[in-house]
Parts: structure tokens; C-alpha cells; sequence
């Protein structure tokens, strides 16, 4: 049997533009564009809440739309970009990861009987450590109350966090030219302006009911203590991620620190290294899984995410890129070059007041 593709956009609930060809003010024409929006949001809430309570023959995926699976098949998901919890399924947003929707897919998933399996299709440099840990337990969760197989094939990149959601997997095949591990946690970049600031005669006063609240701002000198807290925050999440990896590898958690120094590895040096299991294209790793578990004939369903395409994705998309068409970063942070170098400074450092500690590659393909 061949294999399927399925796309289900969230957007679609409703969507439409308006008809009959008539002019409006642009001040009507704003009041209607609103009201529209807000009511589209109002019918996809109503749809999505009835949807996933429905107890009739069609199958409810994902982002609560009824899609009939008749058949047994294996469900093949995207994990793609940068994996955040944000909301990426915002029509502003042009993300490839949707956060939401991969856990909705999975619970969707563990209640259809039909459901034989699970292939993770990861091509990502890690994420935020909340959002990776959030998608690895759902994974788990999957295969408790299922024991259905999961596999993770990684393309391109699957680093960091993106290793860490495969970790669990029964099995990881890795594309020959794939680069993985990068075991290890970073919290970012923080700079320190404080000298700069002195040489150019400028103060800055912060307030704080801490000694420690305004750490990591780069107005205030970072102290011992301070680096030392920040190392600690670092070095939790380094632990978990070691223990995630040792149990999903079964392997000690000695021998996975000696591999944990945050490289990246080719994938003949993560299968050298007991990281993955095979070096295979995507179509041997769906072969794999069904003669390995005896799934011959079962479909692999490739459940993806689609891009609005309705009237108001496409007129926001339009609208937002004519208001960013030619904007640099320095016109996003509301200086120019004219702009004096107090200005840009100003502009530096109301950009850098949050850090995320992320499980994220810094090397990327």
C-alpha cells in the first residue's frame, strides 16, 4: 500500500473573504476586518471544543479537525525550527514548529485504535528546555499507555533538544549528513556594557529589592555569587538532560557525560558512540520500523501542519510584510545609523533585559 500525506489547516474553520465587489471606507473596511477576525476566532474555539469530544466514527486530529483513518497506519509527524511553546500557529507567525498542535497529534493519536506506531521526522537545533521536556514526556506517555513503537529519524540537524525529544525513541536513524548531540545547555549570551557605559559618561540607576534581582542585566556588573546562581540554573538542566539520555540510551550516566561537552556530532560518530541506532535515508527507517514490528502493509500517514491559507492569513501576511519590507534589525529596535550612539545603546540594552536557558545548538547546517 502506498503511503499517504495528510494536511489539516487550523485556519480553515470559516474562512472567506468578503464578496459582492463593493467599496468601503478604510475606517468601515478596519470595523468589519475586525469583527470578522473575532468571530472566526469565537466559531474555531466552538468547533475545536466540540470536535475533540466527538465520539463518531471520523478520527480527530491534531488541531480538532475531523479526518477519517479507517485503516491502521503509522503516524509520521514534523518536528521542525526552533522548538518553543510559543504560539506558533499564530497566522502572523511563520514558524515551522507548532508546539500545540505536535502534543494534540500525539494525544489525538494514543486514543485511535487504528494508530500502530509513531515516526518523529526531526530537523531541528533544539528549543527552550520547558518545551523540549514537555514533548519528550508526551512521548513517554505514548508509549506507556500504548506500547506502540516510536522512532525518531533525524534529516538534516537534530541537536540539542532535538536530541533530547528523540532520546526516548525505540529506535533513531539518523540521515548519513545529519549532525546531532550537542548535549548540553546554554543560557544564552549576556552582555556587559558597564565599561562602555563608563567611558562615555553615562550612569544608570537600578532599583532592585535584591541584590540579586537585576542580575544578567548588561547595565549591572555581574558578581561571583550571581555567576555562580546562573551556573546553577545551567547545570540542573544539564543534569536532566544527561539522565534523559542515559535512560533512553540505556547507558550509564558517566559514559553519556564524557559525551555530553555540548559537540555536535556527524552521524558515523553518534552511532560509534551508542547515540543513535542506524545511518539510513527516511524510506529504509518506515521499512525498518514495519518489518521490525510487523506492520507490513500498515500506511504511514504523513500528518503535517498547513499554513493558513484563508483570506485573513493571506491579508494579515500581506499587510505585515508591506510593513516590514526593507526593515532592519536596527529599525526593530527603533534606531537607525543617524541615530546617535546614546540611541544605540538605549536600543541594546532594552533588548537584552531576558535570557532563556535553552537545550539549543549553536552550530547549525
Amino acid at each position: 500500500m502506498n503511503d499517504r500525506v495528510n494536511t489539516y489547516d487550523p485556519a480553515q474553520y470559516g474562512a472567506g473573504g468578503p464578496g459582492g465587489g463593493r467599496k468601503f471606507s478604510w475606517k468601515k473596511g478596519l470595523l468589519i476586518f475586525v469583527g470578522i477576525l473575532a468571530a472566526l476566532v469565537v466559531v474555531v474555539m466552538i468547533i475545536g471544543y466540540f470536535a475533540h469530544g466527538t465520539k463518531s466514527g471520523a478520527y480527530v486530529i491534531g488541531d480538532g479537525q475531523s479526518v477519517n483513518f479507517s485503516d491502521p497506519y503509522i503516524g509520521e509527524l514534523h518536528v521542525e525550527g526552533t522548538i518553543s511553546e510559543s504560539d506558533s500557529s499564530s497566522l502572523l507567525s511563520s514558524s515551522t514548529y507548532h508546539h500545540q498542535w505536535l502534543l494534540n497529534c500525539i494525544d489525538d493519536m494514543m486514543k485511535d485504535k487504528e494508530n500502530k506506531g509513531l515516526i518523529l521526522f526531526v530537523n531541528s537545533p533544539g528549543g527552550s528546555v520547558y518545551a523540549s521536556d514537555e514533548l519528550y514526556y508526551k512521548i513517554k506517555e505514548y508509549q506507556k499507555k500504548t506500547g506502540r513503537p516510536v522512532y525518531s529519524y533525524m534529516a538534516s540537524e537534530a541537536a540539542s533538544g532535538g536530541y533530547y525529544i528523540s532520546s526516548p525513541c525505540n529506535r533513531i536513524i539518523a540521515n548519513r549528513n545529519c549532525w546531532t548531540g550537542s548535549i548540553g545547555v546554554t543560557i544564552g549570551t549576556l552582555y556587559d556594557v558597564t565599561g562602555l557605559l563608563k567611558n562615555m559618561g553615562v550612569k544608570t540607576v537600578t532599583i532592585t529589592s535584591g541584590a540579586n534581582k537585576a542580575m544578567g542585566s548588561p547595565a549591572v556588573k555581574m558578581t561571583s555569587e550571581q555567576r555562580k546562581i546562573f551556573q546553577g540554573l545551567v547545570d540542573e538542566a544539564y543534569d536532566q538532560f544527561v539522565g534523559v539520555v542515559a535512560d533512553g540510551r540505556n547507558m550509564k550516566t558517566a559514559d553519556v557525560k564524557k559525551l555530553a561537552d555540548g559537540r555536535v556530532y556527524t552521524a558515523k560518530q553518534a552511532k560509534a558512540n551508542g547515540l543513535i541506532d542506524e545511518i539510513a535515508t527516511f524510506d529504509q527507517a518506515k521499512k525498518d520500523m514495519k518489518t521490525r514490528y510487523n506492520l507490513q502493509g500498515v500506511d504511514v500517514q504523513d500528518i503535517q501542519y498547513a499554513e493558513s491559507s484563508s483570506f485573513i492569513g493571506s491579508l494579515l501576511g500581506s499587510f505585515m510584510e508591506k510593513k516590514l519590507s526593507g526593515t532592519d534589525i536596527g529599525n526593530l529596535l527603533g534606531v537607525s545609523a543617524a541615530d546617535s550612539q546614546y540611541d544605540q545603546i538605549k536600543a541594546l540594552l532594552g533588548s537584552n533585559n531576558k535570557f532563556t536557558v535553552t537545550y539549543m545548538s549553536n552550530v547549525s547546517k
